[in-house]
């Protein structure tokens, strides 16, 4: 049954770390020829972060967004932090970030994380919809801030050597009077058969166990080949079927906003899907993975960059460590 709920995004944001790793300059971390890294992993450059917090990206987000859609942090009802990865393990990453943001303690505001692995955004996004309809809130900001850096060993090339850091938000609000945005439909399901596809044992990322005698279970661990079989197998009744509930065909979708989950996952989605004329957002090369704040950088990119307008049908889809599989389809 389709249950439209009126909400509009109001503006986005992103920020990311000052470093950039290239291509060219983790070939030469690892030792290896060049064009090999890019060979392998499809990403030219990715941002790393050294000295920043997620929570410090993620506050720089929050104020883009805010200025993005000329609205005031006194106008904003909740804050929630829809990130993959932990800043640390307590307090939680939305008040993390609250404290990044001496605004806050002028205008208090409710705040929570959303957490589901690189489905965290769009789980947010559903979340927040929904009290917006309510009549919970008008306004809430999401934000998803990821730093994969200190988990990830980029000798495993093929499976590590894809991330990037990032953190990127939206403020999402009712929608007005006269104005089409509406969020037609949200779904997710979950595949525990793979739930040692892709894991991190321990860790969180800002007092960090590497270096110390048996860190390896801080690592970020993927088995590829099975987690991509799975979401294949999986991906396009999951697109059909919300689709259908949203009462959309796919020949009216305008965009597809795809988490970036990797060069050969973007590819056989956007064939196996019938997205591959253009519509798919794809900003792997200049990114690579960002985790949970991936497909919010990758939807900035389509409001800003591929000129999204009013009106617009959008497809955001994505899937996560669990196995999961998400999806909204949204008027923007």
């Amino acid at each position: 049954m389709q249950v439209s709920l009126p909400v509009a995004i109001a503006g986005s944001g992103m920020s990311v770390p000052e470093a950039v790793l290239t291509a060219e300059g983790l070939d030469a971390r690892l030792g290896l020829a060049a064009g090999e890294s890019l060979r392998i992993t499809g990403v030219a450059k990715r941002h790393t972060a050294s000295s920043e917090t997620a929570s410090q990206l993620a506050a720089q987000a929050v104020r883009d967004a805010l200025l993005d859609s000329r609205m005031d942090w006194e106008e904003v009802d909740a804050l929630i932090c829809a990130s993959a990865t932990m800043d640390q393990a307590l307090p939680y990453n939305a008040a993390m970030i609250l404290a990044e943001m001496p605004e806050a303690r002028g205008h208090r505001v409710a705040s929570v994380d959303v957490g589901a692995s690189c489905l965290s955004f769009l789980q947010a996004l559903d979340l927040a919809s929904c009290a917006i309809a309510a009549g919970r809130h008008n306004t809430v900001v999401i934000v998803s801030a990821d730093i994969s850096t200190y988990t990830t060993d980029y000798r495993n090339l093929r499976e590590n050597g894809i991330f990037g850091d990032g953190a990127a938000a939206i403020v999402l609000r009712c929608a007005r009077d006269g104005e089409s945005s509406a969020l037609l439909a949200a779904g997710s399901m979950t595949l525990p058969e793979g739930i040692e596809y892709c894991r991190i044992r321990s860790g969180g990322s800002r007092y960090h166990r590497r270096g110390v005698s048996g860190h390896e279970a801080a690592l970020f661990e993927m088995k590829g080949r099975p987690l991509f079989a799975l979401v294949a197998r999986e991906l396009p009744r999951f697109v059909d079927r919300l689709l259908e509930e949203a009462g959309v065909a796919k020949e009216a979708i305008d965009c597809l906003v795809p988490h970036q989950a990797s060069r050969q996952a973007l590819d056989h989605a956007s064939r196996l899907l019938g997205f591959d004329d253009g519509r798919m957002i794809d900003i792997f090369a200049e990114f690579g993975n960002q985790v949970g704040a991936s497909l919010p950088t990758a939807l900035h990119h389509a409001i800003h960059q591929r000129g999204l307008k009013r009106g617009d049908k959008v497809l955001l889809l994505g899937t996560g460590a669990g196995v999961s599989i998400g999806g909204v389809v949204l008027v923007y």
